[in-house]
């Protein structure tokens, strides 16, 4: 992976645990997904007039994507209606690349070296760690399948993307795409579980939405790009480092409890960091 590839991936790791602490702190989750969802959709729209139109397979490539960046949404707005930042988004970021690997391992075309297997392993052994707490401090276990849920949905889209994005030749123009399918998923969900009544809402909480969903695209199209011209399993498992910056917003900003064994699985992160860059 080129450094400045490797610069631009830890860049939309901060958007990325922004957004997400965006959605924690609100009230309703699920209300502020949905709005985070529609705004980026909008947003995608407007990109598409920009680029050039997906044709033949790039649309199932698409169709798959939106599907699964709606399931990943549903599953983390749960999550977080049972648990914190710094518990929920490292057990949902964590097993991600952990799932990328094995999965890509069998079908992928890419190379990856033994040492940065290693790294992406220590990355993932540094976020569970982090996870711990859940079942130390007798936090709410609940958030645990739900969290895991929104992992194998992350793994499911950055193998799908990835490869759509390369197939589409064009990064601006999927990731543009997938946004517009993920909201008339998302919104149809949700208007058909939560009636109408979702979507109507102050200003304030739109504005949140429209700054969680700009935020949210910015980061996803970073990393569709660095998928096009990296090791998907290692775009993946670099994103990751969001979690030691979701870390310190949850416990900065948020006021979320720390720990040593936060600090120690930080360090483990960032030891994987390290491996890989070797």
């Amino acid at each position: 992976m080129e450094f400045y590839v490797f610069l631009a991936v830890l860049f939309a790791a901060v958007l990325h645990a922004s957004w997400n602490a965006v959605i924690r702190g609100g009230g309703d989750r699920f209300q502020g997904m949905l709005l985070l969802t529609l705004t980026q959709g909008v947003m995608g729209l407007a990109m598409t007039l920009f680029t050039p139109m997906p044709s033949g397979i790039v649309w199932v490539w698409l169709l798959g994507s939106g599907a699964l960046h709606t399931a990943y949404k549903l599953f983390l707005a749960a999550a977080y209606q049972h648990g914190d930042l710094s518990r929920v988004y490292p057990i949902a970021r964590g097993s991600a690349p952990m799932m990328v690997v094995l999965v890509g391992f069998f079908l992928l075309p890419d190379s990856v070296q033994t040492k940065e297997y290693l790294g992406i392993a220590l990355i993932g052994i540094g976020v569970m760690m982090m996870a711990n707490g859940v079942f130390k401090d007798g936090e709410t276990r609940s958030l645990i399948p739900l969290a895991l849920g929104s992992a194998a949905c992350t793994a499911g889209y950055s193998l799908v993307d990835g490869m759509g994005a390369r197939v589409a030749g064009h990064a601006t123009m999927f990731t543009a795409w997938l946004f517009v399918f993920d909201a008339m998923f998302f919104a149809i969900f949700t208007g058909a579980t939560r009636g109408r009544r979702v979507f109507v809402t102050s200003r304030k909480a739109w504005g949140i939405g429209a700054m969680a969903g700009a935020l949210s695209l910015a980061t996803y199209w970073i990393a569709v790009w660095a998928m096009t011209v990296a090791p998907i399993a290692l775009v993946a498992a670099v994103r990751e480092t969001s979690v030691l910056f979701a870390v310190i917003i949850g416990v900065v900003v948020l006021k979320e409890k720390t720990s040593v064994g936060k600090i120690i699985a930080a360090l483990v992160i960032v030891a994987g960091i390290v491996v890989i860059r070797l």
